[in-house]
């Protein structure tokens, strides 16, 4: 997501934003806005991130500023993907541009902090997510005969906000039991927007084709240490991977190969915990709820203070960010 925007005489005379993959850049919309291009050679362009140098599915950014005449650049955030970073902001140097960056740096990181977080630390951007009752519960005690349904905690207005989280986040993941106990879809449903790719852990094999997830209508990649467990088909892609040893990171590098560069852990207990024993997270929702179960399964240990608390038609959600 990057914006640009040209000013001659602090008049903005141009303007652009990046609006999809593959699509021109910002600074390229900007500059085709711009109806008196003989102004350009006066101008300054403000870009919320470094112009590109390379030439990947369009042409680099920094050499049509500099062919255009610009010759001031101001830059929000130096990329991190090392085929640009650096390299934009010296080519418009070497070619005798006044070049500006850090401004409103920490605001240009926000805006893509799942795409600087995927280059340089080669994992995806990981939120975590669960709902807990006011005693700290997260599930009832269950038993054989419980049925394969959620433990509704939280309200309609926090579901809605949790599909509303699935429709901008790239992929979901849950762990075998609550893919067992709860059967999910994991598909966005209160909202609009595409369906995440989604992600099960299952071990030994448990999930049959009856589970929902198993339904082959969204991609799904299943992590097992049974090898050929079933044979992938176009939606369902099998992973093995060592379940002895550090899981989150095993993940995490998987789904960097992958590309994707978010994904919400959605539960259960044992594998929330496990991301967050790795300290492989970035941010957190909890939903409290304006229920008590009493006794059940104990929610996980983040032991930190809440960045941002919200009040959700009497639930309450805690956001937390691993800064």
């Amino acid at each position: 997501m990057v914006g640009s925007v040209i000013v001659v005489n602090d008049k903005i005379i141009g303007e652009g934003w990046h609006k999809k993959a593959g699509e021109p850049h910002a600074e390229v919309n900007a500059i085709n806005s711009v109806s008196d291009k003989s102004l350009l050679k006066k101008a300054t362009i403000y870009v919320s991130l470094e112009p590109c140098s390379h030439f990947g599915k369009t042409p680099p950014c920094a050499n049509l500023i500099v062919e255009s005449g610009i010759k001031k650049v101001v830059i929000g955030i130096i990329d991190s993907n090392s085929k640009v970073s650096g390299k934009g902001v010296q080519h418009l140097i070497d070619n005798d541009c006044d070049v500006i960056v850090g401004v409103l740096e920490n605001e240009c990181f926000n805006l893509n902090k799942r795409f600087f977080i995927f280059h340089t630390k080669k994992r995806p951007f990981i939120l975590l997510k669960w709902a807990e009752a006011r005693d700290g519960f997260i599930d009832k005690i269950r038993t054989e005969t419980s049925e394969k349904s959620p433990t509704w905690i939280s309200n309609i207005y926090s579901q809605q906000f949790v599909h509303k989280m699935r429709a901008e986040e790239q992929a979901i993941l849950v762990g075998t039991t609550t893919a067992l106990n709860d059967n999910p879809s994991l598909t966005v449903r209160n909202w609009s927007g595409e369906n995440p790719i989604r992600i099960v852990l299952d071990r030994k094999a448990k999930l049959s084709i009856d589970y929902n997830l198993m339904d082959d209508c969204v991609k799904t990649i299943v992590f097992s240490e049974v090898k050929n467990s079933n044979d992938s088909s176009q939606n369902i892609i099998f992973e093995t991977i060592d379940f002895s040893k550090n899981v989150p990171e095993q993940i995490c590098k998987v789904l960097y190969n992958y590309e994707i560069q978010s994904v919400i852990i959605e539960g259960g207990k044992q594998t929330l915990q496990s991301f967050i024993d790795s300290n492989l997270w970035d941010e957190a929702f909890v939903f409290v709820g304006d229920i008590e179960f009493r006794a059940g399964l104990k929610s996980p240990e983040l032991k930190k203070v809440p960045d941002e608390i919200k009040n959700i038609s009497n639930d309450t959600l805690k956001i937390y960010r691993n800064s």
